[in-house]
């Protein structure tokens, strides 16, 4: 599993020590219950809270001969109970107690999460904040195109973020659920109360209907969630990678005293954090494509899901989990260069103030035509010959026609593209960095 030495906290949640520890507690949890109803007495039931356990390495030996891991758990805890356990797992079958205790770990592996995209999230906003009137120059199609916030670009990130954590919150609700309903669920050999009291101890709420599984289409929503909270996280990376491209050096990862880039060239400094995030991105819509191909099952359940779900729930957790962790890292130590942020904006001679010039050409009386024309002739100029952009205008016969060498000043202005940039921070990003809800 992914990470699971470096983050014990979720990946403990994970480990055959607390899968079986959670069987357990739902097999005893079971055995209260129908002692409630007078199906177990008082004595069994004593016994059974007292000397129930596991041991981990004789369930494994149980489960080599007779190849189902549930009646090896059960056969390893009978032994340790004594003639009691004929009342452990009376009218259950497996798949109670395994989707039960799935439900679960999702439940404890996603309060890991949200905790941690919560505190990515007040780190991406404070840095909103700081660098909201740090000019940057914004691209579309990976092209020049206005000068905006650096501020709004972390803005953009939180919001989404934000939408990322209401779609995994939503899900991890979704997922509450357990079932203690018998072979096809239809309680033939139990009550439902039985499963009431269970899932009530457990935090989780009774499926509402089941077979013999709870619906898979529950797990297929937190595994694409899980997969689109990535995709905001590979976004994020990308956009990095893309400004410490050695044309623009405008932001970079953080880089040790003592890291290296390469093994041949020592000049080299790459952006491997965000690269690996993008590769993680991968994996998590691998699961969720897996979750999605879970939800058909034959009639009231096969097993086809089981072996996948071994994997995905681990993996897409605990990855999850540590790209959040690194996207912390990644954005409290990025190195920001304003002064690289302004000679780009100003390269070319301020041909990304074109859009300025051509409406005090429109607002000075030329049509939009001829003035587009006349400043798409300069721009270019600028950019395929050389000199600048602001000198070819003030040259001009037709711009000095129309404009005043202060009119024209003032299309360079860098203020008009930041003037907003506060107001429109304060709508989607709390100022103390505050984490979404």
């Amino acid at each position: 599993m992914i990470a699971r030495y470096t983050l014990p906290k979720i990946g403990d949640i994970w480990s055959d020590q607390s899968r079986y520890s959670i069987w357990l507690e739902i097999e005893v949890l079971a055995c209260e219950a129908q002692a409630r109803r007078g199906r177990i007495p008082g004595k069994a039931l004593a016994t059974i809270k007292r000397r129930a356990g596991f041991d981990i390495a004789r369930i494994e030996a149980i489960e080599a001969e007779v190849d189902h891991d549930v009646i090896a758990f059960l056969t390893a805890v009978a032994e340790k109970v004594g003639e009691p356990a004929r009342y452990i797992h009376y009218g259950l079958t497996s798949s109670d107690v395994l989707d039960t205790a799935l439900s679960v770990q999702i439940q404890r592996a996603g309060k890991l999460i949200l905790r941690e995209l919560d505190r990515l999230a007040r780190v991406v906003g404070r840095s909103a904040w700081r660098h909201v009137d740090t000019p940057v120059m914004g691209r579309t199609h990976g092209v020049f195109a206005e000068p905006m916030s650096l501020g709004q670009k972390f803005a953009i990130w939180y919001t989404e973020l934000e939408r990322d954590r209401e779609r995994i919150a939503t899900a991890l609700k979704r997922c509450a659920v357990g079932k203690i309903s018998g072979a096809v669920g239809n309680f033939a050999h139990l009550e439902p109360q039985i499963e009431s009291y269970v899932c009530r101890k457990l935090g989780l709420k009774p499926a509402a209907v089941s077979n013999q599984i709870v619906q898979r289409d529950r797990h297929a929503e937190l595994l694409s969630a899980l997969a689109i909270c990535g995709a905001t996280l590979e976004r994020v990376a990308m956009e990095i990678r893309h400004l410490q491209r050695s044309e623009v050096r405008e932001i970079m990862e953080g880089f040790g005293a003592r890291q290296k880039g390469s093994s041949a060239m020592p000049h080299k400094r790459n952006p491997i954090l965000c690269e690996r995030l993008c590769g993680m991105a991968r994996l998590l819509r691998a699961f969720a494509s897996t979750g999605i191909e879970n939800i058909a099952l034959w009639h009231e359940r096969d097993i086809s899901h089981s072996s996948v779900e071994r994997v995905t729930f681990p993996d897409a957790t605990i990855l999850m989990y540590y790209m959040l962790v690194k996207s912390v890292g990644l954005i409290e130590n990025l190195q920001v260069d304003p002064t690289r942020m302004r000679d780009n904006i100003d390269m070319g001679g301020g041909v990304v103030f074109s859009q300025r010039v051509l409406l005090a050409l429109v607002e000075a009386g030329m049509s939009r035509e001829d003035a587009y024309r006349v400043v798409q002739r300069h721009a270019l100029a600028a950019w395929n010959k050389g000199g600048s952009f602001r000198d070819r205008l003030a040259s001009d016969r037709e711009v000095k026609t129309v404009l005043t060498s202060a009119r024209l000043a003032r299309c360079f202005d860098l203020g008009p593209f930041l003037k907003h940039a506060k107001t429109i921070l304060r709508r989607s990003v709390p100022r103390r960095g505050r984490a979404p809800r």
